[in-house]
């Protein structure tokens, strides 16, 4: 009965510091966005009630790409690539990054409704943070000067940040987390990346490996897309 308590403690701890992450990035995104809309004189809500539509449907679209997960052949299983940024990048660029916090939120939320976590809610913490950490800091430049250029320079600047964040995360905090909750020593962790390269001897290693060219690929795709399509769905999501 102890046991059991204590894997309900840390679990509730766990769920607890999730929520905390989620409280300081939407903070983080808030305060960012109410003083660019006072520099650049934006009068209006923040959350609109079209605004709060699109979210929803885009958070739909998004949790949908989310289920569809692509190996990678230089990471291990639990390492996959998804494109759900896509929708919210997009969401991020037509309304705000407040906008590009809540529709990532709720995607996680919605993936957890119909999907159930199979990661202890590690590998719904590290889609959420890491992907906030693509879409704040492009969502925030492009909110500073909306162009085409400044779109280009807010995904490099975004895919970056994902990377340096994303890895970062990962070493210190997610894979730990990994292991604890599921009762398994790091050292296997990294024993799965060692099969797919024998280079793979450590959690650095491991990061620099896998989760490094990961992010760069997915920030990549994600911000070729983009490019692509929000100029032609811009005007039908704004009107």
């Amino acid at each position: 009965m102890n046991e059991f308590g204590s894997e309900i403690l840390k679990n509730a701890l766990f769920v607890f510091e999730f929520f905390l992450i989620v409280a300081a990035i939407f903070g983080i995104a808030y305060a960012a966005e109410k003083i660019l809309n006072r520099k650049n004189h934006i009068a209006g809500r923040i959350l609109s009630t079209r605004k709060i539509a699109m979210i929803g449907l885009f958070a739909a679209v998004s949790v949908i790409l989310m289920m569809f997960e692509i190996p990678v052949p230089f990471a291990p299983s639990f390492y996959k690539l998804d494109l759900s940024e896509l929708p919210v990048l997009i969401v991020t660029f037509a309304f705000g990054p407040v906008a590009g916090v809540l529709t990532e939120f709720i995607k996680i939320l919605l993936y957890l409704l119909f999907h159930s976590t199979s990661s202890a809610f590690v590998g719904e913490l590290a889609n959420f943070t890491v992907g906030c950490s693509f879409i704040l800091p492009a969502g925030i430049l492009y909110l500073v000067h909306k162009t085409k250029r400044s779109a280009h320079v807010s995904c490099t600047v975004g895919t970056l940040c994902m990377t340096i964040f994303g890895s970062f995360f990962n070493a210190v905090y997610l894979l730990p987390a990994f292991a604890k909750l599921y009762g398994m020593p790091l050292e296997d962790i990294i024993a799965m990346g060692t099969k797919i390269n024998p280079a793979i001897v450590s959690v650095n290693s491991l990061v620099f490996f896998a989760v490094v060219p990961l992010n760069l690929l997915k920030g990549g795709v994600v911000s070729v897309l983009t490019v692509l399509l929000y100029k032609k769905l811009s005007p039908i999501i704004k009107h």
